[in-house]
């Protein structure tokens, strides 16, 4: 159970340019004080991240919002009343309180308001906001729980606020208002039709981004083990296929299929909720690496809903990694 006490600590090693490890909705993040440069430039090196990559900055209410952003559209404006607190990010025209090291060296700043007690609760006690991206090491699978970034990321953290377990476990919906129209650069926890919904038009999910944002590596989110996607009905086929040819095979075994009888070393059988899935995904992609698969087969679910987002983290993780 987090202790007032404890909040105030965070709040403290962030003023004094540390990095705090704090729960929010979606998974937890390694975060540090977005105007300190020196202490952004730590959160880079902990994770192994390249300095080009913008990082989101939390805060603590909507009404922050003309103070970290520029000419803010009435649809931003719009969409941060309705879905903030929450998992959504607006990627909006950087105000002068925002580092260049904070974004990037772009001239936009990735802004949300996490939907998590603590999260908020550390936000309003320290006063400013807070850069915090995923805390593990980059490119790996986000952590969904502190044990997850005791694990991964050890000393390199000064304080670890643990909230428990992630409620939505896959990261905020970015969407870009720094132009005319507005789109989304990364699927996540508030879906495409909540978004068009409030807005009364639909959005664009284009696969490639003029806007540098984060999750847009080619690999990402991705465990130790080599992610394969095929359809759903190949995915019995293909475990028994690898798993002959030595391989220590994990499947995500689909709904549709769950009944199946499956050749593999370990089977993850996919929640039919969608809410489910994306709450459980991180975790699933971590225990099959715990149980020493290298390769895992999984297929894509139905992209409407979170059923968009979870395809695109599946994406990333199966994505060509750097050599060595």
């Amino acid at each position: 159970m987090i202790r007032a006490s404890d909040i105030e600590q965070a709040a403290e090693v962030l003023r004094a340019g540390g990095l705090v490890a704090l729960p929010t909705e979606t998974v937890y993040g390694l975060g540090a004080d977005a105007e300190n440069p020196a202490a952004v430039a730590r959160v880079y090196s902990a994770k192994g991240r390249p300095p080009t990559h913008p990082l989101i900055v939390h805060l603590a209410g909507a009404e922050h919002l003309d103070s970290w952003a520029d000419g803010v559209p009435d649809a931003a404006r719009l969409l941060a009343e309705r879905f903030w607190p929450g998992p959504l990010t607006l990627v909006l025209r950087r105000g002068s309180r925002v580092p260049l090291e904070a974004t990037g060296g772009l001239e936009t700043v990735a802004l949300r308001v996490p939907n998590h007690p603590v999260a908020l609760e550390l936000l309003k006690v320290f006063g400013g906001g807070v850069a915090a991206p995923s805390a593990n090491r980059f490119g790996s699978v986000s952590p969904t729980t502190a044990d997850h970034v005791r694990a991964e990321l050890g000393d390199a953290v000064d304080f670890i606020l643990d909230g428990g377990p992630c409620e939505v476990g896959v990261e905020s919906t970015i969407v870009d208002a720094t132009g005319d129209t507005l789109s989304i650069l990364r699927p996540g926890g508030v879906t495409r039709e909540s978004l068009e919904e409030a807005l009364g038009f639909p959005l664009a999910v284009p696969e490639a981004s003029p806007v540098r944002v984060p999750g847009q590596h080619p690999s990402h989110y991705a465990p130790r083990a080599r992610v394969v996607l095929v359809e759903p009905d190949e995915v019995v086929a293909e475990a028994a296929r690898a798993q002959d040819q030595g391989h220590q095979v994990g499947v995500f075994l689909p709904p549709a299929f769950a009944d199946a009888p499956v050749k593999a070393h370990a089977v993850v059988r996919v929640p039919d909720s969608d809410a489910t899935y994306a709450h459980r995904l991180y975790g699933y992609l971590r225990e099959l690496d715990e149980q020493g698969c290298d390769l895992i087969i999984a297929s894509l679910p139905t992209e409407a809903g979170l059923g968009l987002a979870i395809a695109n983290r599946l994406r990333r993780a199966a994505g060509p990694r750097d050599a060595g």
